[in-house]
């Protein structure tokens, strides 16, 4: 799977960009601030529909066209899958309420000039994306360690991100009638819909993250291995709010660097320990006024050589470990669907040692599509750079080179 040509309008600082996009790598070369992450979110955004960098769609819009009363973005890329051609297409569209001149902004999906849904899009384009930022996987709030699986998910399994939207859906509904609850009483036995819909959706949840955890440590934990010269063993601990591998009465919980082995359960076993507790802990929930159990509240855990990266891991050691489970999503997908999705590397190589730096590009040398950015190009190796196309991007131009 490659990008064959890629066209932005009104996106970003981009006004209007066309280009060819090779097979191989691509540099992507200038100072902060001229649109070389822009242009990679715009991939990444065909594949999620979703912007690491944006809070709301609204601020992918170019700022000038944005001024005007009808204000379009979008993103068109010419993709080769399976040896056919196929067109995708996002039209992001703010428009003015003539009204009271307020503003609202919506979306438009297009895949090969027919419109879709969003749950019907996703997956049909994969991207993988490393962000400085996206350290915070590691290091941040468990919201952004389940928002990392969710968006890997979604590109592989089919139906996940429908089942993703329907718990959602499902727990405000009934956090809603457990806040009713609390405030003025009633029966208790009005939570049994919700509850069903609630364990339905959530153990399929937790069925997929149980597999897709395992699998995508298997190849970090190599990837790691490599990187670090063997020097680190990188492990991913699954700790699902709802564990459908409970302790006996009176036994210790195991500590997170101890493996636990979950990949035996069926999704029906799931649902029903997931049933029975979410009953049980009915009481306490209409008490707090909201659910205190499943998938939303689910945590992931990144161990080098059993320490806690989130905690204790240095700049180093928490980049390094982020581009092994960005390389491990890739080839993870890869697996899974038999495509390879492009990689996105914004400034990969910075804050690494000279070791590592050759070691991550040469597992990238023979990649397939992948573009990178950076504002220092010594950072690359010769070898490296003489395999790849350099392109420079000042000020939402990109001029391309050999």
């Amino acid at each position: 799977m490659q990008i064959n040509h890629l066209s932005l309008t009104n996106y970003r600082n981009f006004s209007r960009l066309d280009i060819d996009l090779p097979d191989g790598p691509i540099i992507l070369v200038g100072a902060n601030g001229q649109g070389k992450t822009s242009l990679l979110e715009a991939i990444y955004y065909l594949a999620t529909f979703t912007s690491f960098h944006a809070t709301h769609d609204r601020e992918l819009i170019n700022f000038l066209a944005a001024r005007e009363s009808l204000a379009v973005g979008r993103i068109v890329a010419e993709v080769d899958k399976d040896s056919e051609q196929h067109r995708f297409e996002i039209r992001i569209i703010q428009e003015t309420n003539g009204i009271n001149g307020t503003s609202r902004v919506r979306k438009e999906i297009l895949l090969d000039n027919m419109k879709v849904k969003m749950s019907e899009a996703v997956g049909k384009f994969m991207a993988v994306l490393f962000l400085p930022q996206m350290v915070e996987v590691i290091e941040g709030s468990p919201e952004e360690r389940r928002r990392f699986l969710n968006l890997a998910m979604s590109q592989v399994m089919p139906g996940y991100a429908r089942t993703l939207a329907d718990y959602a859906q499902t727990l405000t509904q009934r956090n809603a009638l457990l806040k009713q609850l609390q405030e003025f009483g009633g029966d208790e036995d009005q939570l049994q819909y919700w509850d069903e819909l609630l364990v339905s959706k959530g153990a399929e949840l937790i069925y997929g993250r149980i597999h897709t955890i395992q699998e995508l440590e298997r190849v970090a934990a190599r990837n790691h291995r490599e990187l670090t010269r063997g020097d680190a063993i990188l492990r991913l601990a699954y700790q699902p709010s709802y564990d459908p591998l409970p302790q006996a009465p009176g036994q210790f919980s195991l500590p997170i660097e101890d493996p636990i082995d979950r990949s035996g359960l069926s999704i029906d076993s799931i649902r029903s320990g997931f049933t029975q507790r979410l009953h049980e802990q009915r009481s306490a929930d209409i008490a707090r006024g909201v659910t205190a159990l499943g998938p939303h509240r689910d945590e992931l855990r990144f161990l080098e050589n059993g320490i806690d990266l989130g905690t204790y891991g240095s700049r180093g050691q928490v980049r390094t470990a982020m581009l092994s489970l960005k390389i491990a999503e890739m080839r993870w997908m890869e697996e899974k669907t038999g495509y390879s999705p492009v990689l996105l590397l914004d400034e990969a190589l910075a804050e690494l040692d000279p070791v590592r730096r050759e070691d991550l590009l040469q597992k990238l040398t023979n990649n397939g599509q992948t573009l990178l950015t950076t504002t220092d190009l010594d950072l690359f190796t010769g070898e490296f750079v003489a395999k790849s196309k350099l392109w420079k991007v000042n000020a939402g131009r990109v001029e391309v080179g050999e």
